[in-house]
């Protein structure tokens, strides 16, 4: 979780603590690793030198916000100790947490520093930058320029919405901002850690529903890549953003494609748990892509497939090895839809037919089901004729 300054986040890691949250919060761990007797104290006495202490042998934090305010090199010097400290404590009690405990980690400075990807969700508290200046004149008793240049030190508003998965407002009232941290609580951050001590994922309901292109679907799917990236470095060769929500202009179920890049099947079992623990269970009796004719070789098509713990943001993960057929098709079929506009008007037609006839329908399997001839008989001929014509290749990864 993370917030502007005057955004209203201590307001709201007190209620999720209320509601039975282990909260882990960064700023009173930044004081804890700094104690006197600390690694953190003795190696900013080192680089700052012992001025830095106040009468007592303790940190003289004013005096050190002088050091470092407006200075990046000597604020950067500040973060290398502090923060890999803060970092370690914070694991440790993320550890220590239950099997089925919701952490909530307080980190004013996650945009900043990139810890994003590191969590399974981001939560933002929001609020207007006139608000939150308001409230700095109103409450802290701030002139204008001193709470616009404490603004200026931190991440923009809009890097800070672009990094939420969750955006809570607080533009309006206490009761407002609360109502929307129970909601939050009951209806996604309880059921996810559900999901996740179970190793499942998240139920879908409903037949298919089609939505208009929306941008925001890029970004969405960027910050889960980023994620993904994030749980098997060593392990994931890409990750790209593949399926309908990848092609702007084309109506989609409101479901994130992915498809991970790896060596080989070999690796994708290897990668497996790390998709697992990173809120994307495997599902099992999925591993295969319909083959295409003249595949003699069906084991081109095989795959490890997983999905979404998280209730609230549906996912499909596709793990293929590079270079197979199935990887292969993936790619090709997203690209020839964004190039090609007449395949991307049929592509469109044909699925807002089957939704259309399958509306009523529980599940969207037999949506899903209805559309595969259209790939083999119709998609399969076209976008090869297409990728020939243009010369279209996949791309290629380092060995």
């Amino acid at each position: 979780m993370t917030g502007g300054i005057a955004s209203g986040k201590s307001v709201v890691a007190a209620r999720l603590k209320e509601r039975g949250a282990v909260l882990v919060d960064a700023d009173a761990l930044a004081r804890e690793v700094v104690e006197p007797g600390t690694e953190g104290l003795e190696r900013i006495i080192s680089e700052f030198g012992p001025g830095m202490l106040d009468d007592d042998g303790r940190l003289n934090r004013p005096r050190l916000g002088e050091a470092v305010f407006g200075n990046p090199d000597r604020l950067s010097a500040l973060n290398a100790i502090v923060h890999p400290l803060v970092r370690a404590r914070a694991a440790a009690i993320t550890a220590g947490a239950g099997r089925n405990s919701v952490v909530v980690q307080d980190i004013p400075l996650l945009v900043e520093t990139g810890q994003g990807a590191a969590f399974h969700l981001v939560v933002v508290v929001d609020a207007p930058d006139d608000v939150r200046v308001q409230r700095m004149l109103d409450i802290r008793g701030m002139t204008v320029e001193a709470a616009r240049s404490r603004m200026a030190s931190q991440a923009s508003r809009s890097d800070r919405l672009a990094a939420a998965d969750v955006v809570l407002d607080n533009s309006s009232t206490l009761q407002h901002l609360l109502d929307q941290v129970d909601r939050l609580w009951d209806v996604r951050l309880v059921p996810f850690a559900h999901n996740l001590a179970a190793g499942t994922r998240a139920p879908r309901r409903g037949g298919p529903v089609l939505e208009p292109h929306r941008d925001e679907w890029a970004v969405q799917a960027a910050r889960i890549a980023a994620r993904l990236v994030a749980a098997a470095p060593e392990l994931i060769l890409a990750v790209d953003h593949v399926g309908s929500t990848a092609v702007p202009g084309l109506a989609a179920k409101d479901v994130i494609d992915l498809q991970v890049s790896v060596q080989d099947l070999e690796a994708a079992e290897k990668l497996a748990p790390f998709l697992a623990a990173a809120g994307f269970p495997a599902v099992r009796g999925a591993e295969s892509d319909t083959p295409k004719p003249g595949d003699p070789d069906p084991s081109a098509w095989q795959k490890r497939f997983h999905a979404n713990a998280d209730p609230c943001r549906a996912v499909n993960v596709h793990v293929r090895a590079a270079g197979s057929a199935g990887w292969r098709y993936a790619l090709m079929f997203r690209d020839w839809l964004r190039n090609d506009p007449s395949a991307l008007r049929d592509y469109q037609a044909h699925k807002a037919d089957l939704a259309g006839r399958f509306a009523d329908s529980a599940t969207t399997r037999a949506y899903a089901e209805a559309k595969e001839p259209w790939f083999t008989d119709t998609a399969w001929p076209r976008m090869s004729a297409w990728a020939e014509a243009t010369g279209w290749v996949p791309p290629s990864y380092p060995s």
